[in-house]
């Protein structure tokens, strides 16, 4: 039982952990370039989404990652707004490769922001006057692993001219 509750040491050292430290709005903007004119227009909205995102090491060795959401909505080709959340975390992430750092960066930690974003884009459009944005749902695992084909679909055709 004593060699059960012993942990391998060199299993620790291959152990991934990933903790958030803190989570915190980075950036925000909202702008109506068309109000008062565009609250008395028949509500049919277009909505563009914009996404994304960087990471950094702080000088302690955390990770800060940002994920950027950008929501322009128009109304008959007019824009009824435009909002921008920039939604920063810092997290601890031990025992992963510079690959699997990425991959972690680009799909678990905006997994784990994008709520937070969400939230804080819906509050300002609300505040806008606007009705209240929900937003899908996004599959960031999806996406990383779609940039990464693009960029190695993009490398071998360089490497064929």
């Amino acid at each position: 039982m004593a060699d059960e509750q012993q942990a391998d040491p060199q299993n620790q050292e291959e152990q991934q952990t990933i903790q958030p430290r803190k989570i915190y709005l980075k950036d925000v903007s909202f702008e109506t370039p068309n109000s008062p004119a565009i609250f008395l227009k028949e509500w049919n909205p277009h909505l563009e989404l914009e996404i994304g995102n960087s990471a950094a090491m702080t000088k302690d060795g955390h990770h800060e990652v940002v994920l950027v959401l950008t929501v322009t909505v128009t109304v008959n080709g007019e824009t009824a707004y435009l909002a921008e959340v920039h939604q920063a975390g810092i997290f601890t992430i031990s025992g992963a490769s510079p690959e699997q750092t990425q991959q972690i960066h680009n799909v678990y930690c905006n997994r784990f922001l994008y709520p937070y974003a969400c939230a804080a884009l819906s509050d300002l459009v609300t505040k806008g006057g606007f009705p209240q944005l929900l937003l899908q749902p996004i599959n960031f695992d999806f996406m990383y692993k779609k940039r990464l084909e693009s960029a190695r679909d993009a490398e071998s055709a360089r490497a064929d001219h």
